[in-house]
């Protein structure tokens, strides 16, 4: 479990990142390579994306010996280039104390080249440069359009939300699990227990990463809450990968047929005729479309209505798209 314990003060100094972090996506996305996990639509695109790969990523693979990366390449500057440059102007005291780090459990001995990184070798930081350039082009630009979307409408939840219930409820419910009781927020991963003392939090949405929240502690920055959005699948610039019909294999085929009919307005009861369901059953649906961001429910009078968010019809949209690519 983690634990951030807040003052009032420090509530005052939680931000939301206003775009997307061009190497952290990277790093969200590389983490999630590396997972063991077995669900279908994941598989295929990790599948995809280590085939697609070019010889200069191979590197990478060295700076994380064992699935723990060196804090200084956590970096969540907007632009690819700012975060090229922040990472090649991290303090050499920290560039060395992590890589001593991440490789005292290490078996084996640091490549050449990480030990002429540790020693700060102008050689080997070209290497990391082209290594994390050469990955971001192969893995993350291709989608990178759809990842200013989905920030883009995670942004305006998150913004709605604290509008209307205020920062602390909005923490409480900023991804399933979370719990925030007398000052300390707290949601799954590994055992820690930080106070901020003053310096704030900055919170950001990716889109390649399923589990569990992500923290970076750097000394004199702001605490980073890197955290799960999105829909929860792969993304692909046509589509998820692997079949036209991959959301009716996510969602459920009655999901998505209520999905898709919510371009418009439904009563719950129009959809479970439509359908041929139940109330109750129809009801069940909506509301796991609407805790997942795909859809709104108003209440009108007597009567409930449901309909697509900009999430769920962009999801629509790719499925389309896909469909139509494949003929």
């Amino acid at each position: 479990m983690i634990r951030i314990r807040f003052t009032a003060a420090d509530f005052a100094r939680v931000r939301f990142a206003p775009r997307p972090a061009p190497l952290q996506e990277l790093n969200a996305a590389l983490m999630m390579m590396c997972r063991p996990d077995e669900e279908l639509l994941f598989g295929l695109w990790r599948q995809r994306v280590l085939r697609s790969l070019p010889v200069t990523v191979r590197p990478l693979r060295d700076l994380v010996p064992a699935q723990e990366a060196p804090h200084f390449i956590d970096v969540f500057s907007d632009t690819l280039q700012e975060g090229l440059d922040t990472v090649r102007a991290s303090r050499p005291d920290l560039v060395r104390s992590e890589i001593e780090r991440v490789y005292a459990t290490h078996t084996s001995p640091a490549p050449l080249w990480i030990r002429e990184l540790h020693q700060g070798g102008a050689n080997a930081w070209q290497v990391l440069r082209r290594a994390q350039h050469a990955a971001f082009e192969t893995v993350v630009n291709p989608v990178w359009t759809l990842v200013q979307d989905l920030h883009q409408t995670e942004f305006t939840r998150h913004a709605l939300a604290v509008a209307e219930h205020g920062i602390g409820a909005a923490l409480a419910v900023l991804v399933p699990g979370t719990r925030l009781h007398e000052g300390v927020w707290e949601f799954e991963g590994p055992e820690r227990d930080i106070t901020l003392h003053g310096r704030g939090v900055l919170l950001l949405p990716t889109f390649h990463w399923t589990g569990h929240p992500l923290i970076s502690s750097l000394p004199d920055h702001p605490l980073v809450v890197t955290y799960p959005a999105g829909p929860g699948l792969p993304l692909a610039p046509t589509g998820p990968v692997g079949t036209d019909d991959a959301l009716a294999v996510v969602l459920g085929r009655t999901r998505l047929d209520i999905l898709l009919r919510l371009g418009e307005e439904h009563t719950t009861s129009e959809l479970a005729r439509r359908l041929g369901v139940s109330n109750a059953t129809a009801s069940a649906h909506t509301a796991a479309l609407r805790g997942a961001g795909l859809i709104t429910t108003v209440r009108a009078g007597r009567a409930v209505l449901h309909q697509r968010t900009a999430l769920g019809s962009l999801l629509v949209q790719r499925r389309i798209g896909t469909r139509r690519a494949h003929g």
